[in-house]
């Protein structure tokens, strides 16, 4: 045999390629860091370097930047109902002019006295210390002390200069000046519907300068306080009213006192009451002016008819009206010929049906106006023309 290596090979070396061990997978938390760098290295660069060297010099400025380089800040509008809005003004600008009130009265029991305190509300309505509230509120001119707090917490003794239960008002003087007076409006010119705001102190004291709201809900309304005490031409609201609030101010919406408020039907909800300020203004000007206020006077003592009947157990034969009871000497009752057991049923067109309301139909008038009462006088009706002084 031929012993030479055969001319062709039939086995091929090929070269040995060496495997790479497979890499080893990086751990959760190393990726979280990596991308944690990542994202604050663009938000700086998002955030400051773009805007401030990038943007409008290497790049074009984008719409959302202005051209001060900062970001345009998207307005947020918040537009609250008008009504709310006016509340927040009318308490900003009135609310340092209501002043709590506080009183000691002594009540006799039998044989013996106690003291009482109460609580109510009023309104600044001259810097010098003149102080509007209710008359119930200072105890019909019976309570002995008077204590009047301001906003600020100081504290000062008030004085009645002037009160009237049949109207519900009083006027008290504290010792102080460059008080913060409300503004006064005008009451004959309300409408029903407009905002009413009443700023008061309900409940007592815990609950200073409460603000609540509503509307005039009527005009020219009339509630029967006690048996012989009628109060008429009042504003009604809706605006929450409760003990403690007497005394303080109804406001409308340009923060002007347009009422003081007075009382509450206890057996519904949102009837609240308040005397229209024009009724308190010429009152409150000759207070100021002259210390006190002194209507014109007809001359006489009377009763209710109802009262008189049941007393003496007769009968009139009169619904309502004022019987008169005395006569004062050259009064203007004297002067027009009026005589003790005539009934008074009318002043001018306006019915009488008590001494209270007789009282209060006085205010509209002025010393020298003249009116004519109808009377009953031996059973028929007649009219009688008086000159008031």
């Amino acid at each position: 045999m031929d012993d030479r290596k055969p001319d062709v090979s039939y086995y091929v070396d090929r070269p040995i390629v060496e495997r790479k061990p497979p890499k080893k997978r990086g751990s959760f938390f190393s990726y979280f860091i990596v991308a944690l760098i990542a994202a604050i290295i663009g938000g700086l660069i998002t955030s400051y370097v773009a805007p401030n060297y990038l943007y409008g010099k290497v790049l074009p400025m984008p719409k959302i930047y202005s051209s001060q380089g900062s970001i345009t800040k998207q307005e947020i509008k918040i537009t609250p109902k008008d009504d709310v809005t006016a509340v927040t003004a009318v308490a900003k600008k009135s609310v340092s002019s209501v002043v709590g009130i506080t009183t000691v009265e002594v009540v006799k029991e039998f044989i013996w006295e106690r003291e009482v305190e109460g609580v109510g509300s009023g309104v600044i309505v001259d810097s010098n210390g003149y102080i509007l509230t209710n008359s119930h509120v200072i105890g019909d001119g019976n309570a002995r002390k008077i204590t009047v707090l301001f906003e600020n917490g100081d504290k000062k003794v008030g004085k009645v200069l002037w009160f009237d239960p049949a109207l519900d008002l009083a006027v008290v003087k504290v010792d102080a000046t460059g008080l913060p007076a409300a503004d006064l409006g005008n009451s004959d010119m309300l409408e029903v519907g407009q905002l009413a705001v009443a700023i008061g102190n309900p409940l007592g004291l815990d609950f200073q300068r409460t603000v609540t709201s509503g509307v005039v809900s009527g005009l020219h309304r009339t509630i029967r306080v006690d048996r012989y005490n009628i109060i008429e031409d009042l504003i009604q609201t809706d605006a929450s009213i409760n003990p403690g609030n007497s005394g303080g101010p109804l406001l409308n919406a340009n923060g002007e006192v347009i009422g003081i408020n007075t009382a509450k039907i206890q057996t519904g909800e949102g009837l609240g009451f308040s005397i229209p300020i024009n009724v308190a203004k010429p009152i409150l000007q000759e207070v100021i002016k002259k210390g006190d206020f002194k209507t014109v006077y007809i001359g006489i003592t009377g009763v209710e008819v109802d009262k008189y009947e049941r007393q003496l157990g007769v009968d009139l034969n009169v619904d309502e009206g004022v019987i008169i009871i005395e006569i004062m000497p050259n009064s203007p009752a004297d002067k027009a010929g009026l005589s003790t057991g005539d009934i008074i049923v009318k002043l001018d067109e306006n019915k009488v049906e008590s001494m209270n309301q007789l009282k209060k139909m006085l205010y509209k008038y002025k010393k020298g106006n003249n009116a004519t009462l109808t009377i009953i006088r031996n059973g028929r009706e007649e009219k009688v023309d008086i000159r008031f002084e």
